[in-house]
């Protein structure tokens, strides 16, 4: 094989490792994930490959504990390479404070902007975001959530929108 179709091979089989990961920590999220709670997995939870702390229990798992300011809760999010989050929908108490960890799970860049769900819609300048979330970088926002909102998250890339990547939270 000569040296360009190698690294072209090398190039599909990197990427394809990182579909098959990230395909992998999407299949089984935690027992009652739908609110962004615990994974498990390759890729998160206490034990997973990326390590850390796991997200703390919604509104309506047990054990749960509304996000303060001194103490946020956490919520995990994975932008996948299909331009989706995981989960893409999160459930808050009225006034909680939250801290999105966000991982990108493909080569693609990718940003996350969380608010009011129109200013998020818009794209509007002002609206929490972060920008230029590479591929398997992990970070985080915390945002308080004031109002009855609706609220909402999206990634604004060029196109990402527009393919579906976006999110509500809902408030309880």
């Amino acid at each position: 094989m000569n040296g360009r179709a190698t690294l072209l091979l090398g190039a599909v089989l990197t990427l394809a490792g990182v579909i098959t990961i990230g395909a992998g920590a999407l299949v089984a999220p935690a027992e009652g994930n739908s609110q962004g709670t615990a994974w498990t997995g390759m890729m998160g939870g206490a034990n997973g490959m990326m390590g850390g702390a796991t997200s703390a229990p919604g509104p309506d798992a047990a054990g749960f504990v509304a996000g303060t300011t001194a103490s946020p809760r956490l919520v995990r999010i994975l932008a996948t390479p299909v331009l989706r989050f995981s989960p893409d929908v999160v459930t808050v108490k009225a006034g909680e404070t939250i801290t999105f960890v966000l991982t990108t799970m493909g080569p693609t860049v990718h940003e996350f902007m969380v608010g009011p769900a129109a200013d998020v819609a818009a794209n509007k300048d002002g609206t929490p975001e972060i920008t230029d979330i590479g591929m398997m970088q992990t970070k985080s926002l915390t945002y308080t959530f004031t109002g009855s909102g609706p609220f909402a998250f999206a990634c604004h890339a060029p196109g990402h929108y527009e393919a579906g990547m976006k999110g509500t939270i809902v408030v309880r």
